[in-house]
């Protein structure tokens, strides 16, 4: 939501923040903020530029996500593999060592010549000394029958979230790949109506924030019973499940935090903090059996 409903202040805020927290991966790509707007399309990735630049910083590990041509939520996109190459000079250009993972965006294509000449972009990436990955992938078996020829060791991207998951498409890479889960907050739910802000990230994308979700009720009573345990801090928020929910998943490596105000970043942290320090298995499993 960089450049949307997040202005720039507050990007650096957040990132100030994150980076002072020791957490050095930060996830982009292209068409971002998807609003729309063309004249904001690459908005989100300036911003963050604009923050390298003005602290100097030469840690980073950014995940950056191309092909996409616009900003207009269409899966519009060049994967060409001269277009890709001419993407990973400029973006190692722009990034130089903070540049970390060079990744697909948004493919729908099933024809396997094109989808061989991309992998190809990839694995010259790969010669350059980046991490390479996939995002938006409609297709993913023929992605790891074609991989045999290259062998790249995907990050892989996918939405992941007690409402909804892409992890079972994704079958022909489980065991083989390190996933990170996005969208746990189920595009900003909240279990509360009345907790949605004017510039939630659920209004903005048009979503219905008058009615409270059908879930409400038994997620409320799967909360109650994990605090009943004690000795450990309270899952108090629909974020504090997703977090749980992806952090206990099997092949997860990471999990993106779409946050849009400081406040949500200090929650997310410190509960994740908890996770890695108390283990929430009992609210994953309790949280399993609702989505089956």
């Amino acid at each position: 939501m960089w450049g949307w409903t997040v202005p720039r202040a507050t990007c650096f805020d957040l990132l100030d923040r994150f980076y002072r927290a020791g957490f050095r991966e930060v996830d982009g790509a292209t068409n971002y903020p998807i609003n729309k707007k063309p004249e904001d399309f690459r908005k989100a990735e300036n911003i963050l530029l604009e923050w390298i630049k003005a602290h100097e910083v030469q840690d980073l590990k950014v995940m950056m996500k191309v092909g996409s041509v616009n900003n207009l939520r269409t899966p519009e996109n060049n994967l060409a593999k001269s277009f890709l190459l001419m993407l990973l000079d400029e973006y190692r250009s722009e990034f130089g060592p903070n540049l970390d993972t060079f990744m697909i965006h948004w493919d729908n294509r099933q024809e396997e010549k094109g989808i061989r000449e991309s992998l190809e972009a990839l694995a010259i990436a790969r010669e350059q000394g980046l991490r390479t990955g996939l995002s938006g992938i409609k297709h993913p078996g023929i992605y790891a029958r074609l991989n045999q020829e290259f062998s790249l060791d995907f990050r892989i991207q996918a939405k992941h979230n007690i409402l909804q998951s892409d992890y079972s498409r994704y079958q022909a890479f489980h065991g083989r790949a390190g996933f990170i889960a996005y969208g746990i907050n189920a595009g900003g739910v909240k279990l509360d109506p009345g907790q949605y802000r004017a510039d939630s990230s659920l209004r903005a994308r048009g979503g219905n924030v008058a009615e409270e979700h059908p879930l409400t009720e038994k997620l409320q009573a799967i909360l109650k019973e994990a605090n009943q345990r004690g000795g450990r801090p309270p899952v108090s928020s629909f974020n504090h499940c997703g977090l749980a929910f992806a952090c206990h998943s099997p092949d997860m490596e990471g999990i993106l935090l779409g946050v849009s105000r400081p406040e949500q970043l200090e929650d997310s942290m410190s509960f994740f903090e908890a996770l890695r320090t108390y283990g929430y298995q009992d609210l994953y499993d309790s949280l399993k059996k609702l989505t089956e």
